[in-house]
């Protein structure tokens, strides 16, 4: 477990959770196994936290967080480590998303002179979706406003992924934890032809 506690990155003094400590063993695992693809690229990844979200009746999903510094890392590998974590947690959806920092309007406290686009509330919004649909991407985004006011979030996803690696059992998870991320709602669907 020693070895494992190295794939948690935490703030100071503060305590891995049990699900943190799981993510990070089966991370291990993953890395140490012989048979493993990835166990060069994986060297270097590391969470920062891990969350457990329900989704419906159909179980849950559990949403690890990354260290920025490492996304792009993890970018790379994102399609076969989501398939080799939820080998390891059975029933249980994976979503990888990047650590992203959010900056008020009031960002001249801080010792900036600018703000970056990226550090927007919006742009954040826009890669933590990118980042939940992962490996797979988008092809459109509609919002629709009903009579009352709420606003739907409709991402399309791209066709060509709808087969491979049960992505559309997974589309339930994607809208539970984009709405727990940025508490908007979201409907993901593949187009229709």
């Amino acid at each position: 477990m020693l070895n494992a506690r190295k794939k948690i990155m935490k703030e100071k003094g503060a305590a891995p959770t049990d699900l943190e400590e799981e993510v990070a063993k089966a991370l291990f695992d993953i890395e140490v196994s012989l048979s493993s693809d990835i166990k060069a690229e994986l060297r270097d990844v590391v969470i920062s936290g891990a969350k457990e979200v329900e989704v419906g009746k159909g179980g849950g999903a559990v949403v690890v967080h990354v260290p920025f510094r490492v996304w792009k890392t993890v970018r790379k590998i994102q399609g076969r480590l989501i398939r080799e974590l939820e080998k390891k947690f059975n029933k249980r959806s994976i979503v990888l998303v990047a650590n992203r920092t959010i900056l008020d309007k009031n960002f001249k406290r801080k010792g900036l002179k600018v703000r970056p686009r990226s550090r927007t509330l919006t742009a954040v919004h826009e890669a933590i979706l990118e980042d939940v649909v992962g490996p797979t991407e988008i092809v459109g985004k509609r919002t629709r406003i009903s009579v009352d006011g709420t606003k739907l979030l409709k991402v399309i996803l791209d066709p060509k992924d709808k087969d491979k690696e049960n992505i559309e059992s997974r589309l339930n998870a994607f809208a539970a934890v984009y709405k727990k991320l940025t508490n908007k709602e979201a409907a993901f669907m593949f187009p229709t032809v």
